[in-house]
């Protein structure tokens, strides 16, 4: 069951229950939701019960991880009560790529700049 807008997380915990945070960005807009769940509720439930997979239609659960608190975790991990949840988009680039092009052009900006 959703929580009222506004009312504190962890506040007057219904027995058996636990508050969640589900996050989404991507670069230019992003949504937080915040849902009351049953104990024993998982990753994967708490992203289905958030409706973010209707407002985001890319999310691909076969493809997005998710994760709490930047750690990535399988979808059927149980969650804790004040859990933050986030789905991660696929990289665009690969990290150790851009970190080459960038070392490659400033190693070349420097020997054009070497009389």
């Amino acid at each position: 069951m959703a929580r009222l807008p506004g009312s504190p997380m962890g506040v007057a915990n219904d027995i058996g229950s636990i508050d969640v945070e589900i996050i989404y960005a991507e670069p230019q807009r992003h949504a937080l939701v915040r849902l009351r769940l049953p104990a024993g509720s998982t990753l994967q439930q708490a992203v289905e019960a958030s409706g973010l997979l209707r407002k985001f239609p890319e999310i691909d659960l076969t493809k997005n991880r998710l994760g709490i608190y930047g750690r990535i975790g399988p979808a059927n991990t149980v969650l804790s009560t004040r859990d933050r949840i986030e789905i991660y988009r696929s990289l665009m680039a690969d990290p150790k790529e851009i970190r080459k092009q960038r070392a490659a052009a400033i190693d070349k900006s420097r020997r054009v700049l070497k009389p």
